[in-house]
């Protein structure tokens, strides 16, 4: 996957304006804990099974470097925080949102195309 790190606070304004573009179809976070073993596993199998797409920027939240962002994106968005977590914004709202064993790329496509 073609992960755009998210390192810093101002990166969520730039999720919600590209949520809004015409050719954006949606933004994928994933919230990934370096130490666990499970947030490794769900990443392994997201990124093996993720056909890219150019219309669905994905951006990668390291969790343990930077949990105020992760923080920051349960207020927002009024989502409980987890981890390994993956969230689908679209038009500035968090439409999709699973986390450990359930996060499959086929349920975020579908999630994306509703």
């Amino acid at each position: 996957m073609n992960w755009i790190p998210l390192t810093d606070s101002k990166q969520l304004l730039e999720i919600i304006e590209r949520s809004n573009s015409p050719s954006v179809r949606a933004v994928l976070i994933f919230k990934h804990s370096t130490r666990c073993s499970i947030s490794s596993m769900a990443l392994h199998r997201l990124e093996s099974s993720w056909i890219e797409d150019e219309t669905v920027p994905t951006y990668y939240l390291d969790l343990i470097t930077y949990r105020s962002i992760s923080d920051a994106l349960a207020t927002s968005y009024s989502i409980e925080h987890q981890s390994p977590q993956v969230l689908i914004i679209k038009n500035e709202k968090c439409i999709y949102t699973n986390s450990h064993n359930g996060i499959r790329s086929n349920a975020i496509v579908e999630a994306i195309v509703r």
